[in-house]
């Protein structure tokens, strides 16, 4: 009797998935094949949630910006669309710096064009300890002041001095020369400040950037620095890691691999290997040394999935790491929306960070 009710059963279940196929082609809609190790989701709606800031549900809740899916074909429409980024920038910039008084001055570093941002205050403990900041952008956007928010809300919660990097970037220079000026900056901060105060810090592009200098510095024999700071990083210029398909058109930001993200990945790279550790430095070796680090992503996030591979490696090389995922948050949002809490929070928690452990 068991043996025909479970025959019965299997019977029926497979009378199921057949008519549901059938359904599926019927209506139009593509049934994975036999192998191909991937999974076809319904169309659905996804709620701006309820559990994150009012400000954050705001940004969640505006349509997704077409433009993320423009793929510029020559050298001079990809300086056009900087151009246009960076006269976007302005007014949100000067916005936050209202919002977040500092004072800014303009300095050649090791060659490097810099902007040092200082606090109006900054507390004994902090005299002696300084931060490197490497920007997001996708290393093609955000060059001079407008690429420098990251620094200032640091600066600002932190209480302590920040050097942001005004690196190279493609079209006009590809990989190495972003590479180039963080480790010739850094190189020139260690004549001045003990490498246990200095901290290095970035987010998207900037947070990729921060471990490739890291590992080059490691490499060269530099001292390394006290802390670091990875915001969502960029850690993989491949389309590799599973929230690069599961959180794409959640994602607000960075919306899509396919278009500028992926374009913007194969005109950094050039020629160069795209999973070379130091453009992807997921694939670095983090058993030779690494400081302790801090890394934030949040749960809409598309590289969510780099920030936790590269947490991962840290912990397995016996780094000490730490893993903050914020709610709702998409690619960088801690810095776009800059007067939400969570903004806040990502920022207080990353000068909590980089207090307890420069000077060790």
């Amino acid at each position: 009797m068991k043996r025909n009710i479970i025959v019965r059963i299997l019977v029926l279940f497979v009378a199921m998935t057949l008519a549901i196929e059938a359904q599926a082609q019927q209506n139009g809609a593509a049934t994975p094949k036999s192998g191909t190790n991937s999974r076809e989701v319904p169309a659905r709606l996804i709620p701006v949630p309820s559990t994150v800031s009012p400000e954050l549900q705001a940004v969640i809740a505006r349509p997704l910006s077409p433009a993320l899916r423009l793929v510029p074909k020559t050298v001079e429409e990809w300086r056009r669309i900087v151009a246009i980024k960076s006269e976007q920038n302005e007014p949100v910039f000067n916005q936050l710096r209202k919002l977040f008084p500092v004072d800014i001055e303009s300095e050649t570093k090791g060659g490097v064009k810099t902007y040092i941002v200082t606090p109006k205050s900054i507390p004994d403990e902090n005299s002696k300890r300084i931060l490197i900041h490497l920007r997001g952008g996708g290393y093609v956007f955000n060059a001079g002041e407008s690429g420098m928010g990251e620094a200032v809300l640091m600066a600002y919660y932190g209480r302590i001095k920040v050097i942001s990097v005004d690196y190279r970037m493609a079209p006009d220079f590809p990989f190495p020369a972003a590479l180039e000026d963080s480790v010739a900056v850094y190189e020139e901060v260690l004549k001045t400040y003990q490498p246990r105060n200095i901290g290095i810090f970035g987010t998207s592009a900037g947070g990729g950037l921060t471990i490739a200098t890291v590992l080059k510095l490691r490499d060269m024999n530099v001292p390394l620095p006290g802390a670091v700071g990875l915001g969502t990083p960029w850690a993989d210029l491949t389309r590799t890691g599973d929230t690069l398909y599961t959180n794409e058109e959640i994602d607000d930001v960075l919306v899509t691999y396919d278009g500028l993200l992926e374009a913007c990945a194969k005109l950094y790279t050039g020629s160069s290997d795209m999973k070379d550790p130091l453009i992807s430095p997921v694939y670095g070796d983090f058993t030779k040394g690494f400081p302790p680090t801090i890394l934030t992503t949040g749960t809409r996030d598309m590289l969510l999935s780099d920030t936790v591979r590269v947490h991962r490696k840290l912990r397995q090389a016996g780094v000490e790491a730490y893993l903050q995922v914020f709610e709702g948050m998409s690619h960088a949002q801690y810095i776009i929306v800059f007067t939400s809490p969570e903004s806040r929070e990502v920022f207080q928690e990353l000068a909590l960070f980089f207090q307890n452990h420069l000077g060790r």
